[in-house]
Parts: C-alpha cells; sequence; structure tokens
C-alpha cells in the first residue's frame, strides 16, 4: 500500500481509504470487523465514517460498530487515522428538534462527544462537515473547533460536499483568526462520469491544501461493469445506476467505456479506481466494501498501472469540463 500526506499535513494516509456506510445497514458486525481487519492488514490505515451512517432509527450504528472493533485492542485505533463526519440530524425521523443538526457551536460539541463515547474513542483524528450549513456563520465555527483542537478531542477537520467558494470562505476565515490551520481535506462526488467537481472544488483545494478524498467513485455501481453483470447474470441494475442507464445515449456511453475496458483486459470497476489514483490533487478514493471480496478487488486496483493510450480513451468517453472559467465562459 502506497501513502501519502493528507493535504498540507505531516499526517500520512493510504491511497485507498475505507467507507464503512454499509456497516450495518447492508454488512453485519461480524464481517464489518473482519472487513476491517483485512483492511488493516492490507495496510489501509484510513477509515471513513460519519455520526449519521446507519440511518433511520440505526443512526449511529456504523458508529458503534467500529468502536467494538477499536475495543479488541491489538493497537487498532493507533493504527487508524479515522474521520467522521457532523451536520445531519441525530435525532428521531421527521424535523430535527433546534440545534440538534447542523454546525451550531452547540451540535457540534454535542455531535462530537456523541461520537466519542460511539466509537470507544477519545479523540477524532479528521472531523468532516458534511455539508455546508447556510445559517452559521465559520467564525463560529471555528471557535468550536478551537476548543475541541485545545481539548484534544479532535485533530483536523475536513469539509465535504463543499464548493469551491466555501472551502476558499473557510480557510480565508481560518487564517484571519490566527492559530486555526483551517480544512485540510474536501470528500467530494468526483469519478469518470461525474467530473464536475474539477471546475472550481479540486482548484480550490489545490489552492488551500486540501487533500480530495472522492467518494463514490463507481457512481453507484455504474462504473463497476453493470451492463456486462446484465448480460452474463441477468443481474438489474438499481439506484443511481438504473436511473441514468434508462438514458440511451448514457447506456451507448457506459457500452463504449466497458468494450474500451475488455480491450485491454481490464475489470471496470478496478480501473475507475486506478483512474482516479491518476488525478491531481487526489489522496484516495473512498471503497465502500460490503464484502471482503470487494475489498479484494479495490486492492487490485491499487496496483494498476494505466497506460496512456487507455486514459486517452476514457477521457474521450467521459470528457471532463475543463478549467474555470473557460469551461462556462470561452
Amino acid at each position: 500500500m502506497e501513502y501519502t500526506q493528507l493535504g498540507r499535513t505531516g499526517l500520512k494516509v493510504s491511497r485507498l481509504v475505507l467507507g464503512t456506510m454499509n456497516f450495518g445497514p447492508q454488512t453485519d458486525e461480524a464481517d464489518s470487523h473482519a472487513i476491517m481487519d483485512a483492511a488493516l492488514d492490507a495496510g489501509i490505515n484510513f477509515f471513513d465514517t460519519a455520526n449519521v451512517y446507519g440511518w433511520g432509527e440505526n443512526k449511529g450504528r456504523t458508529e458503534a460498530i467500529i468502536g467494538n472493533w477499536f475495543a479488541k485492542g491489538g493497537e487498532r485505533r493507533d493504527k487508524v487515522v479515522l474521520a467522521t463526519k457532523v451536520y445531519g440530524n441525530m435525532g428521531a425521523d421527521g424535523p430535527a428538534w433546534p440545534n440538534h443538526d447542523k454546525l451550531s457551536a452547540l451540535n457540534i460539541r454535542r455531535a462530537v462527544d456523541a461520537s466519542l463515547k460511539r466509537l470507544q474513542t477519545d479523540y477524532i483524528d479528521v472531523y468532516q462537515f458534511h455539508h455546508i450549513d447556510r445559517a452559521t456563520p465559520f467564525e463560529e465555527i471555528w471557535q468550536a473547533i478551537d476548543v475541541l483542537v485545545q481539548q484534544g478531542k479532535i485533530l483536523y477537520v475536513g469539509s465535504s460536499n463543499f464548493p469551491g467558494y466555501k472551502i476558499a470562505q473557510a480557510n480565508e476565515i481560518a487564517a484571519r483568526r490566527g492559530g486555526t490551520i483551517g480544512l485540510v481535506s474536501e470528500q467530494c462526488l468526483y469519478n469518470l462520469y461525474e467530473r464536475r467537481v474539477e471546475m472550481e472544488v479540486i482548484p480550490a483545494a489545490q489552492e488551500y491544501g486540501l487533500g480530495v478524498i472522492p467518494w463514490s467513485p463507481l457512481h453507484g455501481g455504474l462504473l463497476g461493469g453493470v451492463i456486462k453483470k446484465e448480460v452474463e447474470g441477468g443481474r438489474r441494475s438499481s439506484g443511481r445506476a438504473a436511473e441514468v442507464l434508462a438514458d440511451p445515449a448514457v447506456r451507448a456511453k457506459i457500452q463504449a467505456y466497458e468494450d474500451l475496458l475488455d480491450k485491454h483486459g481490464l475489470e471496470p470497476g478496478e480501473a475507475a479506481l486506478a483512474w482516479l489514483l491518476t488525478r491531481p490533487g487526489v489522496t484516495g478514493p473512498i471503497v465502500g466494501p460490503r464484502t471482503a471480496e470487494q475489498l479484494e478487488s479495490a486492492l487490485r486496483a491499487a496496483e494498476l498501472e494505466l497506460s496512456e493510450e487507455l486514459l486517452a480513451g476514457l477521457d474521450e468517453i467521459f470528457p471532463g469540463p475543463g478549467p474555470s472559467p473557460e469551461a462556462f465562459a470561452w
């Protein structure tokens, strides 16, 4: 496993990030523990989760599964760079009780303590804002974060799903306050099919020294050989993949993608992950295995070297938006 610095920090993280969103809803605790053990054995040291994972009445369940894994000992917690998130409503389903969601100083304080308890740890390495909060000024957010850093409850702060201008705003305000390192990572939707972040988000992240952590690297399975699976196994696509494949033009594009990779003797899902590892600014994509076999496939992707010919072919099928402002102004 290769390692890199997380943005402008001295923190070393693996080029693959273990996503845990399926732990609880789709993968039981025993299998989740086995996947985390296998990931650690393979050298993956960067684990990502969120307080809302588990969903519905089981919100927090995923963090609890990870906490029980840490409690087994064996230096598990010491070896892991742990990232979790704050923003969502952690109460019962329905409208949040006032101050029980988003990024007020009060909710940040409450959410950190609750996550620490579920995770059975006394600190979080990377605490991420799961979404922008249009109602809370960054001066308040950074004041709350400064206290938590001083208390030793969190070490670094990252963003998720932020537009480029909010990355800039957050870090400019942090710089004016002094003594605050600001955002060190941005977790965003990024894959071969969805490249809009290349226009503003990734340039902003690079300008301010944030590591980029792509989520949904296979775009909900669309880039994982979905047409081939339909043909060979009679397995119909679902979710995001089914929605976009209903468009004949998209289906033709995905067919061309699968044909190109078949020509090069590569598995589509592994190639899609490997492509992200070639992109400027990318720290590592999040892989969210439901099974040990899916983790093994992701590990193979980390070893792939894509030829210039193949990279050019992928760009032809899935052209990026181009740089800003030229992409929309000229």
